[in-house]
């Protein structure tokens, strides 16, 4: 089974953080469900550097990695994952360019229901800080 390195951007300014809504998919158990921005590490690619990267392109905004929140492994029914989520405080203005949705969300009433199967754990985690 594929095995997917990835990173997220735990963006929270006042209580609230940035959720991003998926839109269709061909994986249905992540369609339309909410996620942090970010995506795969590449070769040589820190986490760091790749999240830095990842949210240019996901929000055309520059963020300041600012401390690490979780570390996740999830397997799907198609791949597994290794997500590191990471806290981020924006630079810039951002936009939507791949996402069905951006919104900003309150921390305290976060459902991980509603989010990425793999997201939920640092979802949870993130509650437990609010």
């Amino acid at each position: 089974m594929k095995k997917l390195h990835v990173v997220g951007a735990a963006i929270v300014e006042g209580g609230k953080v940035l959720a991003a809504k998926r839109g269709e998919s061909k994986y249905e158990y992540v369609a339309h469900k909410y996620e942090f921005v970010g995506g795969k590490v590449e070769a040589g690619e820190s986490e760091r550097d790749a999240l830095v990267r990842e949210v240019r392109e996901e929000l055309g905004a520059e963020v300041e990695v600012t401390g690490h929140l979780v570390r996740i492994e999830h397997t799907y029914p198609d791949f597994a994952i290794e997500l590191s989520v990471y806290f981020c405080k924006l630079l810039s203005e951002y936009r939507l360019t791949e996402h069905e949705s951006l919104c900003w969300m309150p921390v305290s009433g976060l459902n991980a229901e509603e989010w990425a199967p793999a997201d939920a754990p640092a979802v949870e985690k993130l509650k437990t800080l609010a």
